[in-house]
């Protein structure tokens, strides 16, 4: 049985020398996203879940320079209603 890696350590993003990770719109949408609603294994632990709504964007994990990936869920804004509560400590996304 082959080990998954893990590259996310306290919820912070830690890859080896060398390695990158720019996947594609399709790689994310097919090899990470899905895979991950459908609870299939992913094929590395990658990216961090992470709460974005609780956190001010410059406090999320990651270069602010580059681009960072994040699983996040929805939390409603009212119990009865669609939309994402999406306020922070000091303002709203």
């Amino acid at each position: 049985m082959m080990e998954k890696l893990n590259f996310v350590k306290n919820g912070v993003l830690r890859l080896p020398p060398g390695f990158r990770f720019h996947p594609t719109d399709e790689e994310l949408v097919v090899q990470y996203l899905r895979r991950k609603v459908l609870s299939w294994p992913l094929p590395a632990s990658i990216i961090p879940e992470v709460d974005v709504c609780k956190a001010d964007p410059w406090d999320l994990p990651g270069d602010l320079e580059q681009e960072r990936y994040f699983f996040s869920t929805r939390e409603a804004k009212y119990p009865n209603g669609n939309r994402s509560n999406r306020a922070t400590l000091s303002g709203y996304w």
